[in-house]
Formats: C-alpha cells, structure tokens, sequence
C-alpha cells in the first residue's frame, strides 16, 4: 500500500497503452500498491485508441493521473496534434497529473513535451531512448533466436535502458507528488554498440549471436516482405537513421536522480531473460 503523506496519491489513474511493454509492468505496480487502475487499450472498457478521439472523454472520466504512452511514437507524423488534444481534454476532465513517455534524442517528442508542459497540468517527463526489452518483447527478439541480428546500424554506442527502470520511474512519478514538474532522461549504466548487444547475448545464451550490419534498402526491403504497419516501419527507418547517429552517445542519472539506485545493466538483462529460455533457437 501507498505510504500516507501529503505527496501521495492514491489515484485513479489511467495507464495508457496498458498491455505495452511500459504500460503492463506500470499497471501492474499500481495494482500491488492497492491503486486503482483504469485500463487504457483497445480491447478495455471504456475503450481507448488513438485514432477514435471521440472515445477519450469516457476513458478520461475520474482519473486523476494519467500516464501518457503515445503509440508508436512521439515521433510520428500526427503525434502533437493528438497530445495537446489528449491535454485538453485531460483539462477538462479534471486530471490533476500527467506522466509522459517521451524519446530521448527526438526533436518531434520533445515538442510534445513542451505541449504538456505548456497545458496547465503537473507533469512528469520520463524520456527513454532505445530498450533492453526490444531483444525480448519486440522486433529483434526472432533475431537472437535465428543468431543473427541484422540491422542498419553503425558502430555508435546507446545506453540502452531497461523497462523495468522506466516503469519504476513512472510509477513513481504517477503517486508521488515530488516528481511533479521533473523530466527524467533515462539510460542503462554504460553504452553498448549493437555488437557489444550481440557478445552478451551470447555470454548469456551461451551460443554464438553475431550482429551483421545491412544496408538501409535491405532493412526497409524486410520490412516491407514481412508486412510491418507503414507507421512502424517508418519508426524504425528515423530511429536507425536520424536518432541512431551518436546523439544519445551519453549516459544521464535519471534513474538514480528519480528512484536513489543505479539502473539496471544489460548483462543482468540479458542472463535473466536466457535462463527463461525466450532465445532459444526453433526447432
């Protein structure tokens, strides 16, 4: 349960984007504290979709928290018009507080920060660059089964950032006053190149993982023979070819500033998620 001080809050809260991979572990923080949770996806009820604004006002009703996952980016073109209406209507709804995931190194998410920011309600900013749990719950995790992870990138180090810091820090954020008002810029301990990626990999897998940079036709080629949403596919073209190019080549305190530990490294990650046996190749 909730600690009982003047900072806490004890909700409702609305959890955007609630089955992602932010969105679930929040939902599920707020749940073991006793903090009543609505839900915000397509299949929930009332439902939420971004491309169906009317339905908003019903899903915002009660809430007094909301967290803000903006699907598939900030980034995308579209995204600023839907935050600042989303904050309008929060506005009127009554919320109180408004944690935003934002990217880290997107000019096009930053400007939806300042939306927030600029909308009259407390805020919380939570900005992530790229995820530990892409080689596990996203695009990359048939990759590390096959051995071979095949992508556009250079070798450019990322400090990448595990999700169970982003969804602690925004936990956080969304029942603790404190943070009202605080961006966060979150990463992992160190940077890591893709091929740095692909020798823990393979340190935890215990089997050879190699990473083989291809061209950017090629990558958009796959994309494009595997069916990927055009909005996604989009995504991962900006992120390998304008975020990806040494900007975030830099390490932040924002989980130790937000939560008083050091984040979590990839190499915990990594050896966590192999002993489940996610990685192991198919049969």
């Amino acid at each position: 349960m909730p600690a009982s001080n003047d900072n806490m809050q004890t909700g409702p809260v609305l959890v955007l984007g609630s089955t992602g991979k932010t969105g679930r572990r929040i939902t599920e923080r707020l749940k073991a504290r006793g903090i009543e949770v609505r839900e915000g996806s397509r299949r929930a009820s009332p439902a939420f979709s971004w491309q169906e604004p009317d339905g908003w006002d019903a899903v915002l009703a009660g809430m007094r928290s909301v967290y803000v996952n903006y699907a598939p980016d900030l980034a995308v073109p579209g995204a600023a018009d839907a935050i600042r209406l989303l904050m309008a209507k929060a506005k009127t709804a009554g919320v109180e507080h408004v944690v935003l995931l934002s990217g880290r190194g997107e000019e096009e998410a930053q400007n939806c920060e300042a939306i927030v920011q600029a909308s009259g309600l407390s805020w919380s900013i939570v900005r992530a660059g790229w995820f530990n749990q892409n080689f596990s719950e996203g695009a990359f995790v048939d990759m590390v089964r096959e051995g071979v992870i095949t992508l556009p990138a250079g070798d450019i180090g990322e400090a990448f950032i595990d999700v169970d810091d982003i969804a602690d820090v925004a936990t956080a954020a969304l029942i603790d006053r404190k943070h009202a008002g605080e961006l966060y810029e979150l990463t992992g301990p160190r940077l890591l190149t893709f091929h740095d990626i692909a020798d823990e990999l393979s340190r935890a897998t215990g089997r050879k993982i190699e990473f083989v940079r291809i061209p950017r036709e090629a990558f958009s080629g796959a994309l494009a023979d595997a069916g990927t949403p055009e909005d996604v596919a989009w995504l991962l073209d900006y992120l390998f070819h304008t975020v990806l190019d040494g900007r975030n080549a830099s390490l932040t305190d924002g989980v130790e500033r937000a939560l008083g530990r050091k984040p979590r490294d990839f190499s915990d990650f990594a050896q966590r998620v192999a002993a489940t046996g996610l990685w192991s190749r198919a049969a």
